[in-house]
């Protein structure tokens, strides 16, 4: 009897273990694109965004053997990229459908060549990150593991997305970063700068978005491969636009992926053998069902890809 709860409880900690590591890039990417958003910038350049951090995050810290430094450059590799977006989209006033699949294709070119440059012939794999909790505490059945055996980055994540979601309806700043979504002209006359804000949130969900690259590569898979996210980015933006705007509901959309994608996992250890490409499509469909059931009731910012120039009305 003792066998089997001990049992039970180390297959609880694993599910909810797989279910973070995958429910974390996720919410991060969502994030930083909800930001985006809500100031009238649809960046659909995620993926590339995700990748990008993935690769300079697993490079920086092989090369340092620092994981720290590794999660910072991969927010600041995302940040950088998706400063091309700023550039042609914000302060150009180019398409941002179009930039943002730019972005897309650069980022994923680019991890892949330097990958290949680099580490295709060893294939080099991390170990896992240190959790900030030691003994006793990461000791402790079930809360142990799951809270305190996590990585430091990981409470950093949960602070960002926190702050991010009350910083956005509870601060002066974050309503005028909405109003820039919102009324941008009337933010305009009211003395608010349209472009820099708009600027600052998409430098600010790029960030963001490479932190949850650096997220999936050190702290999920323990390595990069090009095109490991495999859609991910996409799938963030969907979630974003469920989220209507809200921090709160975009996390437990990502917190039902990652369930979804911890119980796919699970069903192949099992007596049920599902197709590999079956379970990694799973989680697709069920955010595809939930677009359709409650897409219609999204409420996405007026101004949102809408170029603006200072003095419009």
């Amino acid at each position: 009897m003792m066998l089997q709860t001990m049992m039970s409880d180390a297959l609880l900690v694993a599910f909810v273990l797989a279910a973070l590591a995958s429910a974390m890039p996720l919410l991060l990417a969502a994030t930083g694109e909800t930001i985006g958003e809500q100031s009238g910038v649809l960046n659909i350049g995620l993926e590339g965004l995700l990748l990008i951090g993935g690769y300079a995050a697993f490079a920086v810290t092989l090369a340092t053997g620092q994981f720290w430094f590794g999660f910072l450059a991969g927010a600041a590799a995302g940040c950088a990229l998706s400063g091309l977006m700023v550039v042609l989209a914000v302060w150009l006033r180019m398409n941002q459908i179009v930039v943002g699949i730019g972005i897309t294709l650069a980022g994923t070119g680019i991890s892949s060549l330097l990958y290949d440059l680099h580490f295709a012939d060893t294939r080099p794999r991390l170990g896992a990150p240190p959790s900030l909790f030691g003994p006793p505490f990461s000791e402790l059945p079930i809360t142990g593991p799951v809270l305190f055996g996590q990585p430091g980055v990981f409470f950093v994540a949960i602070a960002l997305v926190v702050v991010t979601g009350l910083w956005l309806h509870r601060t002066m700043p974050g309503l005028r970063l909405r109003a820039a979504g919102q009324r941008p002209e009337s933010l305009d006359a009211m003395g608010g700068n349209v472009t820099r804000i708009r600027s600052l949130a998409v430098l600010t969900g790029g960030a963001c978005a490479g932190l949850g690259g650096a997220y999936l590569a050190l702290v999920a898979a323990g390595t990069f491969t090009p095109g490991m996210t495999h859609g991910l980015g996409f799938l963030a933006i969907v979630v974003a636009m469920l989220g209507r705007g809200r921090v709160f509901w975009v996390s437990l959309i990502a917190l039902l992926y990652g369930c979804i994608t911890a119980t796919a996992t699970a069903l192949q250890l099992t007596a049920v053998h599902l197709p590999t490409d079956l379970i990694s499509i799973i989680p697709f469909i069920v955010v595809m069902i939930a677009l359709t059931v409650f897409g219609g009731r999204s409420s996405l910012p007026p101004a949102l890809t809408v170029p603006y120039m200072r003095g419009q009305r």
